[in-house]
């Protein structure tokens, strides 16, 4: 299996209602890094997996709308733990698949994984 991975990374402000989220019910931010990695079986006919720069251009567009943003107003009603983000980024990236180029085609997985900080990460993958 072969796989290449861009980052970037967002900001944003969120609450997580419910008492199990302790402190974190009050408005709070995070800044969280963001890897995508998408895997393929055999490389190209030209032996790469997926266009970086079209991979890197493609999570850009995912996050912008989500950076610095609040997600109690962009997802109302919803409880955005790092879990419910990494599944959104996913969803999103796949339904933009045909914007990464030559190769995309031949693309069998993504997981996207969130970093909260450098001892926790939360991460979402699945078939395409």
């Amino acid at each position: 299996m072969f796989t290449v991975e861009v980052r970037d990374h967002i900001m944003i402000a969120h609450s997580l209602k419910g008492a199990v989220f302790g402190p974190a019910q009050k408005m709070h931010g995070a800044t969280f890094v963001v890897d995508l990695t998408f895997f393929r079986d055999t490389l190209t006919e030209h032996n790469f997996v997926v266009d970086m720069g079209a991979a890197h251009d493609v999570l850009k567009a995912v996050l912008t709308p989500l950076n610095f943003g609040n997600l109690d107003e962009i997802f109302p009603g919803e409880i955005t733990t790092t879990e419910f983000l990494c599944h959104h980024i996913f969803t999103r990236v796949a339904k933009r698949r045909s914007e990464l180029g030559a190769g995309a085609d031949g693309l069998t997985r993504l997981r996207v994984t969130l970093h909260e900080s450098h001892v926790a990460r939360a991460s979402y993958e699945a078939d395409l």
